[in-house]
């Protein structure tokens, strides 16, 4: 049997891109849960887009505010595939919030508690090192302190957050003071 990537695709029956990668065509809601085929969800985050790190916090920003973490996780993906070695961990780290975000949205709430720790100790951990405290006009340590504060509210409670209200504030705004 031939390795091509129409042969792999007719063998599983699974969606698959022009290389052969698996790639999920069901439509998706606003926090990444697939659809069934047919319904209207919401347009997906395009993938292996290069931004500058300033609009890869301001688009995450308003996806988290628009209560799309799991959106907002591909573009710190993105940002952390992308980006310079050195600032690896903190987009990683970023994108483990958003998921945890995400999980604790859907009402997986082990998953969410897990990977909003993860999420801030590797943020916590990068911005560790040095002077960065505040890369890109972002407030690491209110993103932790979030972070931590929503995951112990998760597994306290027990119930599915609004990920729009419970969005964090990547960076002060004028008015936070």
């Amino acid at each position: 049997m031939s390795s091509a990537p129409e042969d792999r695709t007719a063998v599983s029956g699974r969606d698959r891109d022009q290389e052969g990668r698996a790639r999920n065509a069901r439509p998706r809601d606003g926090l990444g849960r697939p659809l069934p085929y047919g319904e209207s969800g919401v347009a997906r985050q395009p993938e292996g887009v290069v931004r500058r790190p300033e609009e890869s916090v301001a688009e995450a920003q308003a996806l988290l505010d628009a209560g799309k973490p799991f959106h907002a996780h591909e573009v710190f993906e993105d940002a952390w595939k992308s980006g310079p070695e050195e600032e690896r961990g903190l987009w990683r780290g970023l994108a483990q919030l958003a998921v945890g975000l995400t999980h604790a949205a859907r009402g997986n709430f082990t998953g969410g508690v897990r990977l909003l720790r993860r999420g801030a100790g590797a943020v916590e951990e990068w911005a560790a090192v040095g002077p960065r405290s505040q890369p890109y006009g972002m407030n690491l340590a209110g993103v932790v302190t979030w972070a931590r504060e929503l995951a112990a509210e998760v597994e306290r409670e027990a119930v599915a957050v609004d990920a729009g209200a419970r969005a964090p504030r990547l960076s002060r705004r004028i008015d936070d003071g």
